[in-house]
C-alpha cells in the first residue's frame, strides 16, 4: 500500500495562457526536475531547472522514481501530461502489431503512473496539460477539458487530480472584487488591461469546465490569483499540514 502524494496538481489551459510561464518563480528553480515532453521546447524563461527531454513516456515514471533518492529535488514538473500521451501513442501504440492491447496498455500507462508512481512520491509534483472545449452529446454543451484518446476519456484524466486550477488571460476589470494578497495587478497589466491568471474556483461563467479542490482551500476572492505555481504549492503544504 503506498502513501497519498498531497502535494500534486494539474495546471491546465489553452494555449498560450501562461502554463509554463506560472513555473518561473518556483522558489528554488535548481531542486526542480523539469520533464519535457513537448519536444524540447524552451521555457519561455532563463531557469535553473534540472531539465530531461522525454522520448518515451516510460522516461516520466523513470524520473519520479529516480527522484526518490534525489534529496536536492522537490519538485517535479512533467510539461504536458497532453503530450506525454500523444507521444505514448506515437511509441508505443501505432507501431503495435496488436493496437487493441496496445490501446489498453495507454490507459493503464497513466492509470499505473498515477496510482503508483505519483500517488508514492514525496516530492511536489505539477503536471501541465492543453485544454479544449469538447461537445457533450448528451447535455448538448461544450465542456472544457483535457482531451485524451481512448477509454481514458471516458474516465477523464483530471479524476486522477483533488487539486486543478486554470489558467487564464483575464480583463482588468473583470478582475475588480477579488482582491486579495494573492492578486497582484502590476503597472504594466493595469495598461494593457488584462491579466494571466489560476482560476481556482469555478464561476457561473466557467460551470462547464473542470477546475476543483479539496473544500475550503480557497477563499471565494482567491477564486483569481497570481499564475504562480509557487502559491498552489503554498497553499497545498499550508492545507493538508
Amino acid at each position: 500500500m503506498s502513501n497519498i502524494n498531497d502535494n500534486l496538481v494539474l495546471i491546465c489551459g489553452k494555449s498560450a495562457t501562461g502554463k509554463s510561464a506560472s513555473l518561473r518563480s518556483l522558489e528554488v528553480p535548481v531542486g526542480v526536475m523539469y520533464l519535457n515532453c513537448e519536444n524540447n521546447k524552451k521555457l519561455p524563461f532563463k531557469t535553473k531547472f534540472n531539465q530531461y527531454t522525454v522520448t518515451d513516456p516510460e522516461q516520466v515514471r523513470e524520473g519520479i522514481v529516480a527522484a526518490e533518492n534525489m534529496p536536492d529535488i522537490h519538485t517535479i514538473v512533467v510539461d504536458t501530461l497532453t503530450y506525454m500521451m500523444d507521444m505514448y501513442e506515437s511509441v508505443h501504440v501505432l507501431p503495435s502489431t496488436n493496437t487493441m492491447q496496445a490501446w489498453g496498455n495507454y490507459a493503464q500507462f497513466l492509470k499505473t503512473l498515477m496510482s503508483q508512481q505519483v500517488g508514492a512520491s514525496s516530492k511536489n509534483i505539477i503536471f501541465l496539460a492543453h485544454t479544449m472545449d469538447v461537445l457533450n452529446g448528451a447535455e448538448m454543451i461544450n465542456e472544457t477539458l483535457v482531451k485524451v484518446k481512448g477509454s481514458l476519456m471516458n474516465i477523464g484524466v483530471e479524476s486522477f487530480f483533488s487539486t486543478i486550477v486554470s489558467t487564464k488571460k483575464v480583463p482588468i476589470k473583470k478582475l475588480e472584487g477579488y482582491e486579495s494578497p494573492l492578486l497582484n495587478i502590476t503597472p504594466q497589466e493595469e495598461a494593457l488591461g488584462f491579466k494571466y491568471v489560476f482560476q481556482t474556483l469555478l464561476t457561473k461563467d466557467t460551470v462547464n469546465e473542470r477546475m476543483r479542490s479539496s473544500i475550503g482551500m480557497w477563499d471565494d476572492k482567491e477564486t483569481y490569483i497570481d499564475n504562480d505555481a509557487q502559491l498552489v504549492i503554498n497553499r497545498l503544504h499550508e492545507y493538508y499540514a
